[in-house]
């Protein structure tokens, strides 16, 4: 394994910022000082994966909780939406570096993120149309359009039941 996936740090946010921008248009993509925000209130949900050889941050996937069941634009730009204790996590980014892409990095954040929140009742994210089959592949079920326009752009709402609300 070339890169290793641990919790983001303080003062790394910069570093996840710019992940997300090499992957996301500037409409789409999380700004500093809501990425601080995110590094600050919800680490213990932010995952990166780092290259061993450079040290550089190549992916990251970062998330709140909150007891809603679906993903709301909000989530995005208000931390005070995250409910450390919610029975839901929402996915708010995965990305990987283009030049690290197709590697299975974007798999293995999930995975490990599963795990990370295994105690919880599902993950949810949005995704473009072209994204669906990926997610599907990991075990997400596609809930149809999601009512989120975040960047102006028609997204599929998609969970993954981690176990039932009565377990």
């Amino acid at each position: 394994m070339k890169y290793i996936i641990r919790n983001i740090k303080k003062g790394e946010a910069n570093l996840a910022e710019n992940v997300e921008l090499a992957c996301f248009p500037p409409n789409e993509a999380c700004i500093l000082s809501i990425m601080e925000q995110r590094v600050e209130k919800a680490s213990d949900l932010f995952l990166v994966a780092v290259d061993k050889d450079t040290n550089q941050m190549i992916g990251i996937l970062d998330a709140i909780s909150t007891d809603e069941e679906h993903l709301r634009d909000e989530f995005f730009t208000n931390i005070k939406t995250h409910n450390p204790l919610g029975k839901h996590c929402m996915i708010l980014g995965l990305a990987v570096r283009p030049e690290y892409q197709g590697q299975g990095i974007a798999k293995r954040l999930m995975e490990a993120f599963k795990k990370l929140v295994e105690d919880r009742e599902t993950i949810v994210l949005t995704c473009l149309e072209e994204k669906v089959n990926l997610y599907k592949k990991l075990g997400f079920e596609d809930l149809g359009q999601s009512s989120s326009s975040w960047g102006g752009e028609v997204w599929h709402e998609m969970k993954y039941t981690l176990k039932g609300p009565n377990d």
